[in-house]
């Protein structure tokens, strides 16, 4: 679990307490609630505001502004042609990126009563073919020309959706495939649908009302102030369910929705220089994408007033200098996008603190519970695993079978009369005594090793109390008869050079003997997955590649190319080892080669905002993304590496 430096390290096999009196040992059981809330509407919000303030801005896509008059009229037209084809009810996949377009399209999905369910502007075609297979989708709108290919061969009806602006697509569809559509259908009452990761590698989709998304929204305007004048961002990608905050959000407020361009993904100045031009007022972003700004000044002539950050564990408090208030959002999908939220401010005592903030209280209509394995909740201050109920809950996944075993009742004994179901999250948390949650790490996360139970979380903080480590990782590597062994994956502070072996002794202070991992990796960053999450296997299959660009720069140039020294495509110059082994590094992909285009061999956009600070911070030398995504492969890129070095003047 994590510690606070002030707090003594508890047993990392402390089991989750049980017993019919275990939240009653001389502490307040872990239950809390939000402040009363009741739900309202979404939909009639957005068209009182396009009543009552017609020519006021409702999205700025570049120099063109879409008043609420037409983004109202601009949806009628798209409902109106998609009326014959779409009821009420119907699921409809939505494959546009953060766009005027996607924004029309969601209120025309709205007017209609259809469940709109966002895949993002390239599904890929086997998701495409697991989601259609499995669910009753009515068809899918986006430019034909990117759309999967069962579908760019069927019916196709145009669309009068806009084709100029920010990610704008080129043509706008309404596809239909010509194979048996699948029979799950979205429950009544659904606003919208969002896939979520399976075990079984299918993924799954769960429903959400309009009431409960309305409580979300409500919450956001009440906490942020978001009103008529303000700029929203629309950032979060299409494919995960935060972009609807955004997007519903500023539609309620009557404020302005701003789409982000593509390249503000990819490179950290280029997001805050974009926060700057447009001048944004409120933001979403992923912590990834946020943690890189805290560890450098906070940009200056700024107008963000807030900035909503979550999808992973925030590692450190924002400094002094960050003029923005800043909440720390956790929340499941299957509670809609955010349940708690934990606000710093650059004037708190703790701002700049290099420990992780908790995740917050509860918002409005938010019951927490944080319960044994039986379901009862455990004293505060005792880990256990989060269950969340109250008006955030979604209705459920399209799986009836899954929906049962995930949303459940309270167990009989645990005095929640006003709840029906919670929702197990798989999340392991302790509540503090005012109610605030500390998470603590995934349930399925806990390892065996030498017979003892081990939480990775716990030994990862046990390295973060170290002033050289900005963020570890520890996974585990299994031996053909099964043994394990931890490895810690350790991201130095900025000029720290730490020695592996330095760091495992300045540990066994905080561990057992067999939590100690018996190597440590240093890494420049993390590879993260498709939900901008640390990719554990990722790191554990990467255990024996190349450490370190400056370590690689100074070995033999084929060894730093391959790993190995067989690989035809050695690096040769000093460049080329940077970028080859940091981009190793970043993807887990130690086959990585020279030949290699960025994005084919896996690269993301939080990767190429990794990469670029990687090789300015060793190099001096600022690279954009479009430089990267234009760039051949990545010998091309380190060859435009090398002409900056040469082309700056001596001493630079």
């Amino acid at each position: 679990m994590i510690q606070s430096p002030a707090a003594p390290a508890l047993p990392l096999d402390t089991a989750l307490a049980t017993g019919p009196d275990s939240a009653h040992a001389g502490s307040a059981p872990s239950v809390a609630h939000g402040p009363c809330a009741e739900p309202t509407r979404v939909l009639a919000r957005f068209e009182d505001w396009a009543r009552n303030t017609p020519q006021a801005p409702a999205v700025i896509d570049g120099t063109r502004i879409w008043t609420y008059q037409d983004l109202d009229a601009a949806a009628a037209l798209v409902a109106a042609d998609l009326a014959d084809r779409v009821r009420p009810g119907d699921l409809v996949g939505v494959c546009l990126d953060r766009s005027t377009a996607l924004v029309v399209t969601a209120v025309a999905l709205a007017r209609l009563g259809a469940v709109y369910l966002p895949l993002g502007p390239r599904p890929g075609e086997r998701r495409i073919q697991a989601v259609t297979e499995d669910l009753d989708v009515a068809c899918l709108i986006g430019d034909p020309g990117v759309l999967p290919e069962e579908h760019r061969g069927g019916q196709h009806f145009p669309l009068p959706l806009p084709t100029a602006g920010v990610n704008a697509p080129a043509v706008a569809v309404a596809a239909v495939a010509d194979s048996v559509r699948g029979t799950r259908r979205a429950p009544e009452g659904a606003l919208y649908a969002v896939l979520t990761s399976g075990s079984t590698g299918r993924p799954k989709a769960v429903a959400v009302a309009e009431s409960s998304l309305s409580v979300a929204l409500d919450w956001y305007r009440s906490e942020t102030g978001l009103a008529p004048g303000d700029r929203q961002s629309l950032l979060i990608g299409v494919a995960f369910d935060p972009h609807l905050l955004e997007l519903w959000a500023a539609l309620t407020s009557g404020a302005a929705l701003v789409p982000a361009p593509d390249d503000t993904r990819w490179d950290s100045r280029v997001l805050t220089d974009w926060w700057r031009d447009t001048a944004l007022t409120h933001a979403v972003a992923a912590t990834p994408t946020v943690e890189p700004l805290l560890d450098r000044p906070w940009p200056q002539a700024l107008k963000l007033r807030h900035l909503v950050v979550g999808g992973d564990r925030m590692r450190r408090r924002p400094g002094a200098d960050v003029s923005a208030t800043v909440h720390n959002a956790y929340g499941p999908a299957e509670a809609t996008v955010v349940t708690t939220t934990h606000t710093m401010r650059g004037t708190d005592p703790e701002a700049g603190d290099r420990t992780p903030p908790p995740i917050g209280t509860a918002l409005p209509g938010v019951t927490l519970v944080v319960t044994d394995e039986e379901g009862r909740p455990v004293a505060r201050g005792q880990e256990g695993e989060l269950r969340v109920g109250g008006h955030c809950l979604a209705l459920g996944y399209l799986d009836p079978e899954l929906t049962a075993r995930r949303f459940t009742a309270p167990a009989p004994d645990a005095e929640l009369p006003a709840v029906e179901r919670l929702y197990r999250t798989g999340d392991r948390v302790r509540m503090n005594a005012d109610g605030s949650l500390d998470f603590l790490g995934r349930l399925d996360d806990q390892v065996k090793i030498s017979g003892v139970r081990i939480e990775p979380a716990e030994v990862e903080a046990a390295f973060e109390q170290d002033p050289r480590v900005r963020a570890a990782v520890v996974t585990v590597l299994r031996d053909s008869s099964g043994h394990g062994r931890l490895v810690a994956h350790v991201r130095p502070t900025d000029g720290a050079d730490p020695a592996p072996g330095d760091l495992l002794d300045a540990v066994r202070s905080w561990l057992p003997e067999q939590a100690v991992p018996t190597a440590v990796r240093i890494v420049d960053g993390f590879p993260l997955d498709a939900n901008g999450k640390v990719d554990r296997p990722a790191l554990a299959a990467q255990a024996q590649a190349p450490q370190s660009p400056l370590a690689a720069a100074s070995g033999d140039p084929a060894e730093a190319a391959t790993g190995t020294g067989t690989d035809v495509d050695a690096a040769v110059t000093a460049a080329e080892r940077l970028v080859l082994t940091t981009v190793r590094d970043l993807l887990g992909r130690p086959d990585t080669g020279l030949g290699d285009h960025f994005t084919d061999a896996g690269g993301t956009s939080v990767v190429a905002a990794r990469l670029l600070a990687t090789v300015e911070r060793e190099t001096g030398v600022r690279l954009r993304a479009p430089e990267l995504l234009r760039s051949t492969d990545l010998r091309a890129f380190a060859t435009l590496l090398d002409q900056r070095l040469t082309a700056r003047p001596e001493g630079a």
